[in-house]
């Protein structure tokens, strides 16, 4: 099944209609698709699972329900196992692994992208291109920051992808930056 983004974004419109969460997905997008350039990886593939990941958390938010809603949207919609296991394995109470390349990557996204953003929002010109590693480094001490953002995965996500903190903060920048003007940042 060859999956086009206009395929996913219908597919997570038809699930999704809080701005808030559908810019997320936009941003876990455009990080994904920046790391399947990198590394000669199937962008559109890429960049669908970075969409969908989140689809049915507006409806299903709690543990017991997300992601596993979602996966069964995606099997009922016949989309491949390993599309459906990279989904599966961005939330580690699913018990799945990661293994794969773009299973690493979507985990070293999802969190991140949130907590860029985060920065930027603070940021008195509220732009992604301002944004500095060092700047997210100082905020993700801030305990009080982003809260709910676990700092444990972020150093996690990052190394599973074998890069830096810094290098993967400095590669979100980027890849938001590309961007900014539909996220309004």
């Amino acid at each position: 099944m060859q999956i086009t983004r206009q395929q996913a974004w219908d597919l997570l419109t038809e699930y999704t209609q809080s701005e808030h969460l559908l810019r997320h997905a936009r941003c876990v997008e455009a990080c994904m698709r920046h790391y399947a350039r990198l590394w000669n990886e199937d962008e559109e593939l890429w960049g669908s699972v970075g969409l969908l990941h989140d689809l049915d958390y507006e409806q299903y938010p709690s543990l017991e329900d997300h992601p596993f809603q979602g996966l069964e949207i995606l099997k009922a919609r016949g989309y491949p196992e390993s599309f459906i296991r990279a989904v599966a394995s961005h939330a580690d109470h699913t018990g799945v692994l990661r293994e794969s390349r773009i299973e690493h990557a979507l985990f070293a996204c999802d969190e991140l992208s949130g907590f860029v953003v985060a920065v930027a929002y603070v940021r008195p010109s509220r732009k992604i291109a301002v944004v500095e590693p060092a700047s997210v480094l100082k905020k993700m001490k801030d305990k009080a920051f982003a809260r709910a953002v676990n700092r444990d995965d972020l150093r996690k996500g990052a190394e599973e992808i074998g890069l830096t903190l810094e290098e993967h903060i400095q590669q979100v920048i980027n890849a938001l930056t590309s961007i900014a003007d539909d996220i309004g940042l």
